[in-house]
């Protein structure tokens, strides 16, 4: 019998925030770039995407895409990727949603590509709660500043009412107005 605690804790082998700050939102999906998961497997980046281009028909669309080049300028500038030019890349990065990454799994069979999937994985699903966490936070303070709203449109209301009434009493009373027409003084009757 293998002792599955000491088999996964040999598989743990980069710590959860370590991968984490790894993905990017592109296209507004959370996905990693080529060049951080070869760096986390452990091989190089070219040697990454030529097995995924020998099993492209396991990578659809939305497990893999190539960034444009204003996609890659404006990751380039948010993260320490490398620049053009000399010594730099010459094409744009290919990035991987969270099932490219399982199904990178399948191309690159090393213990440590299986380590190294199993902590991204976990990795995502981290991020998942965290959004969820996130969305429920910003459910329940809609719903306060909604609830305040009305309190608030309630006590407007009777507060002017208040007011009017302090009005009220603080004004003069009304002076009684003299009648027109000529009219005698009541003792001369």
């Amino acid at each position: 019998m293998v002792d599955r605690t000491k088999t996964e804790r040999s598989l743990e082998l980069i710590p959860l925030p370590a991968i984490q700050k790894r993905i990017v939102v592109a296209r507004k999906r959370n996905v990693m770039l080529d060049e951080d998961l070869s760096e986390l497997y452990g091989v190089q980046t070219r040697r990454l995407i030529e097995q995924v281009k020998r099993n492209i028909d396991r990578f659809p669309s939305d497990f893999m895409f190539q960034l444009t080049k204003d996609e890659a300028t404006a990751l380039r500038s948010q993260s320490a990727t490398s620049k053009e030019g000399r010594g730099g890349r010459r094409y744009a990065p290919y990035v991987f949603t969270e099932q490219g990454v399982a199904m990178l799994s399948g191309v690159l069979r090393s213990k440590t590509a299986v380590g190294v999937n199993i902590a991204i994985m976990r990795a995502f699903v981290e991020l998942r709660r965290a959004v969820a966490s996130y969305t429920a936070i910003e459910r329940r303070l809609e719903d306060f500043e909604r609830e305040t709203k009305a309190t608030l449109g309630q006590h407007d209301q009777q507060l002017d009412e208040i007011f009017e009434a302090l009005r009220q009493l603080i004004s003069p009373p009304p002076q009684p107005k003299h009648p027109v027409g000529f009219r005698l003084p009541e003792g001369d009757k």
